[in-house]
């Protein structure tokens, strides 16, 4: 049987870096390859720049004018290091919890947490916001981590369902905890600026697990907080 957590082998037979989402369900990893780590950041900034150059090319674009130029190198930046730098293992987020010394039981609620992805059909923004609950138990957590958690896993290509259930299950693993609600509310650039091109539409996607499934009156109370 494969072991999702072992690491692929290069070429030569060396390592290479870890596969990315080991710690989640299969089903809810981010399509990747196993040679994905093969290439540096500069080597993939360098490689896209010249397919974008291409392109660019194609489309019939002038590249020698000096507001053009640059463009190619600047997608496979922002590509990289800002748009999809959630693809790399390395960024994940080093989510420490501390004693809950204050014994706070009630429900924690981070909301309106900034949310930028990327839909993986059409290469477009998807903007929104998150808003992630969980009961603290022998542990809390620090409360920026919940927000590295979000964009970690927003920072990639996505589809907003799959979106929703990583963090979920990144929450419940990295909080010791089932009791975890999250929702995501955005607009996606691909129904607004393109296709239908319905600039009123929002799509909202929640997933709940443990106290948060079993508790209505919780689940209502993390909906009234978060102004739903």
């Amino acid at each position: 049987m494969d072991n999702p957590a072992a690491a692929a082998s290069t070429a030569d037979g060396t390592a290479a870096r870890p596969a990315i989402d080991v710690e989640l369900p299969a089903d809810l990893r981010t399509p990747l390859r196993a040679d994905a780590f093969q290439l540096s950041d500069d080597e993939k900034i360098a490689a896209i720049a010249e397919h974008f150059h291409d392109i660019m090319q194609i489309l019939g674009l002038d590249l020698t004018d000096d507001s053009l130029s640059g463009t190619p190198k600047r997608v496979a930046k922002m590509y990289v290091q800002e748009w999809f730098k959630g693809l790399d293992p390395k960024h994940r987020p080093d989510v420490k919890l501390f004693e809950n010394r204050y014994q706070y039981r009630n429900v924690l609620v981070e909301r309106d947490i900034t949310l930028f992805s990327c839909c993986e059909h059409h290469f477009v923004p998807i903007i929104g916001k998150a808003h992630v609950a969980y009961l603290p138990g022998e542990h809390v957590v620090g409360l920026s981590k919940l927000n590295r958690v979000v964009q970690y896993f927003a920072r990639r290509p996505q589809v907003q369902e799959r979106l929703t259930r990583q963090i979920a299950e990144e929450l419940k693993t990295t909080l010791r905890s089932d009791d975890v609600a999250v929702l995501i509310e955005a607009d996606h650039l691909c129904v607004m600026s393109r296709g239908v091109n319905d600039t009123s539409s929002s799509t909202l996607t929640a997933e709940y697990s443990g106290a948060f499934v079993r508790d209505e009156a919780l689940r209502s109370e993390f909906l009234r907080l978060i102004g739903k």
